[in-house]
């Protein structure tokens, strides 16, 4: 009898969890068709766009090592480019080449911001198929360094602007375009544009940068193309561990040397990662991707209570993004020791890229990191400090503008809501506001995702066009 009552008990169990399942269901789409908007000249986005590429904006932390001529061409171009939005729209120059137009509406509403930067890492001719800084136009898609990290996003947002223009349109609030021009070296471009605007007093509606994007097959047991926005991201510090020693000839080596001592300080960090657990935006993320995914899934997704600690295990087994999803990653990336092979290091380094998550700090980070290291010898110092971002609001106006207008554009894509692992400018700005999202609103195959800081970087003319149809409905909207 008692067995029985067990098994039924179980039964029950079983179907509690099959139930909270089966009621997991994607919301019932918008019944009104998007309002038509006039064809996107895709073709001539790309040829801008191409121009614009063959601008070496390469930014540098020595300042030796970029060109500041460069930067200044490429802003020259822009408003013989782009002459309708540019007599629309005022310009001011802030950190010396950072980019601050601004769109005066007929209201008083908080403004919309559009970021983007026009700075690129650098590339040599090496592996590529067409010259990174050629701009070609082949193969139905424009190639170069910045096609996709981020000239698309800049060229996109000032093609919608200007047929804006031309149609007669004004916004009801103001619009404003936040062009860095030092991102890809964590520069000051975008802080000062930040500081620049609270000295104004202009406080942010909704804010928008790189991050996302229109993507498939990056989630198991999603089949469907998922609109990936970015609401906070990880903070990035980077941490110097250090050894001295008395060097010397490396024919009589000392017991427990100074390069023993890093290399077992960062296996012990490599043995022992941050503790695991998913912050709340990633579980809304599962809680959006549930219902579109197949049923084992949805019933781990709709039991989070009961299935957590399993998920927690199979993320963090399974490494690479899905790993970084749910804990602080510390990767070595620098070693340093001796400058000849036969000479003993008066001091051995490694440099640690720490990826914070979210919930947890540098302080809170580096003091684990000091204790799974456990060597008083081993010196620990913080050179380039990131706290993790404030996580902006996953409803209200200003999200719920944002996700429709991506439903119009991609009405097969599942919106959800994540955690962006790398920096963006736009940390800055969520010092202004709770509504800071990170999403380009293009389809990125995984090649493509692959190409940003990489060779053979390309975006297809028709990714472009919905681009520009994106940027001109969103401003539509909110504006």
């Amino acid at each position: 009898m008692t067995g029985i009552l067990i098994l039924c008990a179980l039964a029950a169990f079983v179907a509690l969890l099959a139930l909270r399942a089966l009621a997991m269901r994607p919301p019932v789409p918008a019944s009104e068709a998007p309002a038509p908007i006039a064809p996107v000249d895709a073709d001539g986005a790309a040829s801008r766009l191409s121009r614009l590429i063959r601008a070496r904006t390469v930014s540098s932390r020595d300042p030796d090592g970029w060109d500041p001529k460069e930067f200044d061409g490429f802003r020259g171009l822009l408003p013989g480019l782009y002459p309708k939005a540019h007599g629309a729209m005022e310009l001011e120059l802030i950190a010396g080449h950072s980019m601050l137009y601004r769109w005066k509406g007929k209201g008083r509403g908080e403004p919309l911001v559009l970021m983007s930067h026009y700075d690129v890492v650098p590339a040599s001719d090496e592996g590529w198929t067409r010259p990174p800084f050629s701009g070609d136009l082949h193969d139905g898609k424009v190639w170069g360094r910045g096609a996709i990290d981020t000239k698309c996003t800049l060229v996109c947002a000032l093609e919608a602007i200007e047929r804006l223009v031309e149609e007669g349109f004004v916004p009801e609030r103001d619009v404003y375009l936040s062009f860095g021009h030092n991102e890809e070296i964590g520069g000051d471009g975008a802080p000062a544009i930040v500081a620049h605007l609270a000295a104004k007093g202009v406080k942010p509606g909704l804010v928008l940068d790189e991050g996302g994007a229109v993507v498939e097959g990056v989630f198991p047991g999603v089949s469907r193309p998922l609109a990936m926005v970015g609401v906070a991201e990880k903070g990035v510090t980077d941490v110097e561990l250090s050894v001295k020693s008395a060097g010397g000839h490396s024919s009589t080596p000392p017991w427990k040397g100074a390069s023993w001592r890093i290399a077992r300080a960062v296996m012990r960090l490599e043995a022992r990662p941050f503790p695991a657990g998913f912050p709340e935006a990633t579980k809304a993320m599962f809680s959006r991707l549930g219902p579109h995914a197949s049923f084992g899934l949805r019933l781990v997704f709709a039991n989070m209570w009961l299935f957590e600690p399993l998920l927690l295990r199979v993320f963090g087994k399974a490494g690479g993004e899905l790993n970084a999803m749910c804990r602080t990653t510390a990767a070595v990336t620098m070693l340093e020791g001796s400058p000849a092979a036969n000479v003993l290091p008066a001091v051995a380094k490694a440099v640690v890229n720490v990826r914070i998550a979210i919930g947890q700090t540098v302080d809170t980070a580096v003091a684990r990191m000091k204790d799974v290291i456990d060597d008083p010898l081993v010196e620990m110092r913080v050179l380039l400090p990131g706290e993790p971002s404030p996580v902006s609001e996953l409803s209200g106006p200003g999200f719920d503008a944002l996700t429709a207008t991506i439903s119009d554009v991609y009405p097969a894509a599942v919106v959800a809501p994540y955690v962006v692992m790398g920096g963006t400018d736009a940390r800055h700005f969520s010092r202004a506001s709770s509504t800071v999202y990170r999403f380009s609103p293009f389809e990125f195959s995984k090649a493509e995702r692959a190409s940003m800081h990489a060779v053979n970087e390309a975006i297809p003319v028709a990714s472009l066009a919905k681009g520009v149809e994106f940027y001109a409905r969103l401003i539509r909207r909110v504006g």
